[in-house]
């Protein structure tokens, strides 16, 4: 069930790097934020397992500007030996974006409406936590060096004028009944006056993604709980 109630968040950073999965050695971002990270955002600010976010749209408020530089990387996956850095430490070029700035509009989608727990106050939460600057975890920009800062849109935010074409982006990463990962694309697409759409279709089938959601009576639920205490009798 979506809610029809739309929020707004905004959030903008000095760097970003929302990295193309089909090229696999040097980093090559794409022109915008992706539906994914942009999830990745609001799940920063407020997760509950009982719903999830859906991403209408994402509004392009700087000129797109991309900027290459050259870091240390290293060249093997985290597993249960620790890594040598000295050994496994390569050089690679990244091509990034730079002073960037958005809007994420989303609603609150849960599979089952909830008396005691309505879409109502989880958005009411949620516009508390964006104006106090609370947050889970700090967001960033597709990678974790590039932290974003995020804030109330005043209202006045214009996007820009430009169409850039992308072709095919990611959507977002989904987990079948198994658990098993899968990209999730999305193609035709385009930057349009400023403004990335995310399709119905695909934000249909991210309802049904089967990653991590603890039972609500689980320890870690009872932990966020806890947690947001003070923010449960306030709703």
């Amino acid at each position: 069930m979506l809610d029809n109630e739309v929020l707004r968040v905004k959030v903008s950073g000095e760097f970003a790097c929302f990295t193309r999965p089909d090229l696999k050695v040097e980093r090559m971002t794409y022109p915008c934020m992706t539906p994914s990270a942009a999830r990745g955002v609001l799940d920063s600010i407020l997760w509950k397992p009982e719903f999830r976010w859906w991403v209408h749209r994402i509004i392009v408020l700087k000129p797109i500007a991309f900027f290459s530089i050259r870091r240390n990387e290293i060249k093997s996956k985290q597993g249960k030996k620790p890594i040598i850095i000295e050994d496994k430490r390569v050089q690679r070029n990244s091509v990034i974006l730079k002073d960037v700035e958005y809007i994420i509009e989303a609603s609150i989608y849960q599979n089952e409406f909830d008396v005691k727990n309505p879409p109502k106050k989880y958005a009411e939460m949620f516009k508390r936590r964006v104006k106090k600057g609370q947050c889970w975890r700090r967001p960033y920009l597709g990678t974790r060096e590039f932290v974003a800062e995020f804030s109330e849109p005043t209202g006045t935010e214009k996007p820009i004028q430009e169409t850039v074409p992308i072709g095919s982006m990611l959507f977002d990463i989904f987990y079948n009944e198994k658990g098993q990962p899968s990209p999730l694309f999305f193609y035709d697409v385009a930057i349009v006056n400023g403004i990335l759409e995310c399709p119905k279709e695909e934000n249909e089938k991210m309802m049904q993604s089967s990653h991590f959601q603890p039972k609500i009576n689980s320890e870690i639920s009872s932990v966020i709980y806890d947690f947001n205490k003070n923010e449960e009798k306030e709703a």
